[in-house]
């Protein structure tokens, strides 16, 4: 199995997350197109239930199996590495298969009485059975994380992607002509077509791994000394190993589980405090349709960069704190803050001054980029706070995101209620209260990286990013408003975009964000940077 070096590894994972946001735009523009924000809303509103499951089931299995096996790799121990994989993948299928059957038998209960829409019962249905799938694929993208192997789940992840493109136009287009409840139940199949596609792809991979690691082994060892070992007791070793697994994981599941209820609640007391408002149902779930389903995908889409780095840092950073090494933790933690600053601070820019070409070219509905252009200058928040609560989880500190996580969800849940509840506000006091949510916890983030690992964060580059964003926006404006490059708006929004985009990387080369010494890290571009 190819192992790679942390940069390595993070653009491994860059290059499958700008494919996968890249390809997800696919239907996130065709599925308004087919179903309309309402049936968009519909899909969204069931969504935070099935995250909510999969976190109890998976939230820190994942981190933990990365973790552990990052350790026996790095302490000459690979034989554990099976022992690990094993128990945890006994332990979240079987969780998996029971909250699969809760979630059917709750599904008319939380339709009818929790949310304020009905319809959603079709899309919670659709979504039950994706929750083994999820739950033994994301061990799996645990191991070989642990491995520093990333190109497994790059290319699960892609095809999943592909998969679930098809799947849900083709589904929900089949099953709209029933009504807009069926077509986002539609949707939602598709969602789950692709995840099965995904779990595939990665059990392939094992497969290939684990023939060609019998090969070595049976190579390496003919007289077989392995097989005149006693044999262990496999039930103390599995009672063992699931303790070692949930130390680390149970308190990274109630982080995670925290932001996940957090979602959930956040559906549920938005369209509550919309309806108290005095907004009708359909136009409530529209409104949150919009938000949740066009708005928020936009904002994450650097954040295909943060979650690579939040993945490579696990392995990296628990490396390092085996061998004791707080030079590396402190160089890796330095490198992910800046990178996710320097490729999160263009797209926040661009999508607060052309918020609007935006929102018309990708949506074809200009009257959402209102809430664009609110919540992307606080974009950088949340591309910050991905690598810094990786890099508190990693290095065992999961007891300080979780706090942190919890003060932010109930400061946004209180906002919401408050907030979007009031008529002359309404979603917009939903907005208002995942931006607040935004900076709470990634400045509580942020102190507690500081405080535990006695670590500066680089106050010097975030100013410079914002100098670089600064002098981007206004380009970007004056170019696209002033300046006739084409009739065509695609045209003319492109134009703008790159030149002022290459202005932004052009400074961040002067002010020294942009590391030459990554760059000759990087296989591909090593020669053009000796």
């Amino acid at each position: 199995m190819n192992k790679q070096t942390f940069i390595q590894g993070t653009m491994i994972l860059l290059a499958a997350g700008i494919v996968n946001r890249i390809l997800g735009f696919i239907p996130r523009i065709l599925l308004p197109r087919i179903i309309g924000a309402e049936g968009v809303g519909l899909y969204q509103l069931g969504y935070p239930f099935f995250l909510v499951l999969v976190t109890i089931i998976t939230g820190g299995i994942p981190l933990a199996v990365a973790k552990l096996i990052a350790e026996a790799e790095s302490s000459g121990r690979p034989d554990r590495s099976t022992a690990i994989l094993r128990t945890s993948l006994i332990f979240t299928a079987s969780a998996g298969f029971i909250f699969t059957i809760i979630s059917l038998i709750s599904a008319p209960f939380v339709s009818r009485h929790i949310l304020t829409d009905s319809r959603v019962y079709y899309s919670f249905i659709a979504m039950s059975p994706m929750i083994v799938i999820v739950a033994v694929s994301s061990v799996f993208r645990g191991y070989f994380q642990g491995k520093q192997n990333m190109i497994p789940s790059a290319a699960s992840s892609i095809l999943e992607t592909v998969g679930r493109i098809i799947c849900v136009l083709w589904f929900s287009y089949l099953l709209l002509p029933k009504g807009v409840a069926f077509g986002a139940a539609g949707a939602m199949l598709g969602v789950a077509a692709g995840e099965i596609v995904g779990l595939a792809v990665i059990l392939w991979h094992y497969w290939k791994f684990r023939n060609k690691e019998h090969a070595s082994m049976t190579a390496a060892e003919p007289d077989h000394s392995l097989e005149k070992a006693p044999a262990p007791n496999n039930s103390r070793q599995f009672t063992l190993t699931l303790k070692r697994i949930l130390r680390i994981a149970i308190p990274v599941t109630g982080g995670r589980l925290v932001g996940s209820l957090s979602y959930m609640f956040e559906s549920i007391t938005t369209a509550q405090s919309l309806a108290i408002a005095g907004i009708a149902t359909a136009v409530a779930t529209a409104q949150y349709g919009a938000l949740q389903g066009m708005i928020i995908p936009l904002l994450l889409l650097p954040g295909a960069l943060t979650s690579a780095l939040a993945v490579s840092l696990v392995p990296s950073l628990a490396e390092a704190q085996a061998r004791g090494d707080m030079r590396t933790i402190h160089l890796r933690l330095h490198q992910s803050i800046r990178l996710a600053l320097v490729t999160g601070g263009p797209f926040a820019a661009m999508m607060y001054v052309l918020a609007e070409p935006l929102c018309i070219l990708i949506y074809d509905n200009g009257e959402i980029a209102g809430m664009l252009r609110i919540m992307a200058p606080f974009a950088l928040f949340l591309y910050v706070q991905a690598p810094l609560q990786a890099a508190l989880q990693s290095l065992d500190k999961p007891g300080r995101a979780l706090l942190n996580t919890l003060i932010g969800a109930i400061i946004k849940i209180s906002l919401i209620l408050y907030l979007a509840s009031n008529p002359d506000l309404g979603i917009y006091g939903a907005i208002i209260a995942i931006i607040a949510n935004f900076i709470v916890v990634t400045l509580l983030h942020g102190y507690s990286v500081t405080r535990e690992l006695r670590y500066h964060l680089p106050y010097f580059d975030i100013s410079k990013v914002v100098c670089g964003m600064i002098i981007m926006a206004g380009t970007a404006a004056y170019l696209f408003r002033e300046i006739q490059f084409s009739p065509y708006p695609v045209l003319q929004f492109s134009a703008a975009a790159i030149i002022s985009g290459v202005l932004y990387v052009v400074l961040c080369g002067v002010m020294g964000l942009i590391d030459l010494h990554d760059l000759r890290r990087l296989p591909l571009l090593r020669r053009w940077f000796r």
